[in-house]
């Protein structure tokens, strides 16, 4: 399986393996993961599942859809050029590695 490191925004770090499929943010909320709510249930319309993806690896990911574009414009905290909806990254063997920051807020 592939594993995502999600870095809170005090720094600290926990790495998860994912299966395949699932997305960041559902992985986030079933390991724990302090920084993700998740409160739409992965329907790309609340933004509390807003991270920063390690901008070395924001290639790896299918470009924003223009839903998840328009949710990352009214997002809590601030938006930045790789900001992205973990929601709507579905892990595939490719981001193995994968490092997530999140803000320090959501709502």
């Amino acid at each position: 399986m592939p594993s995502v490191t999600y870095v809170n925004s005090n720094g600290s770090r926990k790495t998860v393996s994912v299966a395949a499929g699932k997305s960041i943010m559902a992985a986030a909320v079933e390991n724990n993961i302090d920084g993700i709510v998740g409160q739409c249930g992965g329907n790309a319309i609340c933004g509390t599942c807003h991270v920063y993806v390690d901008p070395s690896q924001l290639s790896l990911l299918e470009p924003a859809r223009d839903d998840e574009a328009a949710t990352l414009e009214i997002v809590a905290a601030e938006r930045r050029p790789n900001s992205r909806l973990g929601c709507q990254i579905e892990v595939k063997p490719e981001l193995d590695g994968l490092v997530v920051e999140m803000p320090e807020y959501q709502l």
